[in-house]
């Protein structure tokens, strides 16, 4: 994931650069489109003295970096992002936090800036000079920590990127900053691979008392899933399907009377069920498999099992594993 943060004064150009990069595939994000949510859910209209107003009354209430904190929740890693309206040190601290995260400090002239606010004719802009002089220096620096820190947020950036020419002059800055960004491409191994997705089919199951998934594998694609809960057929556990488990007797206790299955045997049920091969396959398993699993696994030729937690009752059936030449690892994911 790349997250590039901009920050610069008025009409410096910020939203230029943002729609550049969101041709190019990034998502954008806005500390200002999460204070126009808030205004607008009040209410109040949407101004820019409301929105610096609300902002500072913000940082002042839940700390400086919360509105970083509501955009970075989100975000998804498998997105790259250009995130505006970057005002406060402490935002960017919070963003910095992210792997991949590269802040730029996008610049232009006084008089640059201020022909772009006239000729944009936004209701709410300064009209003159003196205008616009007065409220850059309230952007600028404050003695309030919780306040816009422009200059302060500056000075935190690894690039600034000098916008007085062509929009082309200014695309050509933005892309060689980008092809020399350095990327966080670190990639999750096979076990974090198949572990994680077993952790999701575990949001299946049914059972009250605990939830497990397992993930048949083979040559790297998954043939099987199954998570532990009542049979086809059966009302659920959590619709009282199962007395033991709704009774929360105590663990180990009572297991003749669990009308769940567990979800090793269910993934190796649907297999056959599916009349798909798993001879030589490998079984990720979010706890290690209890006796009765372990010997289905055994006698269903599976080769290997990764598993990520130790099942209380578990130590039997991982010796009768390895005896059975069954490899075995904890993932610890």
């Amino acid at each position: 994931m790349i997250v590039i943060g901009l920050t610069g004064k008025y009409c410096s150009g910020k939203s230029t650069v943002c729609d550049y990069l969101k041709s190019k595939s990034f998502y954008y994000k806005s500390l200002s489109d999460e204070l126009r949510t808030i205004l607008a859910k009040e209410q109040i209209e949407t101004t820019r003295e409301n929105l610096i107003k609300k902002g500072n009354e913000l940082r002042e209430k839940n700390g400086n970096s919360h509105l970083a904190q509501l955009v970075v929740e989100g975000m998804s890693k498998d997105k790259n992002y250009v995130v505006d309206s970057l005002r406060n040190p402490d935002e960017i601290r919070e963003l910095q936090k992210l792997k991949g995260f590269h802040l730029w400090n996008i610049i232009s002239s006084e008089q640059k800036r201020f022909e772009r606010i006239l000729e944009r004719k936004r209701e709410g802009d300064p009209k003159t000079l003196e205008q616009f002089k007065e409220l850059e220096a309230r952007e600028s620096k404050s003695e309030s920590e919780s306040s816009q820190q422009l200059d302060a947020c500056a000075n935190m950036a690894e690039h600034t990127i000098e916008n007085i020419g062509t929009l082309a002059e200014l695309f050509e800055k933005v892309d060689s900053l980008l092809l020399n960004t350095p990327l966080d491409l670190k990639r999750p191994s096979w076990d974090e691979y198949f572990m994680n997705i077993a952790k999701e089919v575990a949001m299946r199951s049914n059972c009250i008392k605990r939830k497990v998934a397992a993930v048949i594998v083979r040559d790297k694609r998954i043939v099987s899933t199954g998570y532990n809960g009542t049979p086809r057929g059966v009302k659920n556990c959590n619709e009282g399907g199962c007395a033991r488990c709704n009774s929360f007797a105590k663990g180990g206790t009572a297991l003749d009377e669990c009308l769940c299955s567990h979800a090793e045997e269910n993934s190796i049920v649907q297999a056959a069920y599916h009349g798909i091969a798993i001879n030589g396959a490998t079984i990720y398993t979010t706890y290690s498999p209890c006796l009765t699993c372990s010997k289905m696994i055994i006698n269903s030729g599976i080769k290997k099992v990764v598993y990520n937690t130790e099942y209380p009752l578990g130590d039997k059936a991982l010796a009768m594993l390895a005896e059975a030449g069954v490899e075995v690892k904890k993932a610890n994911v």
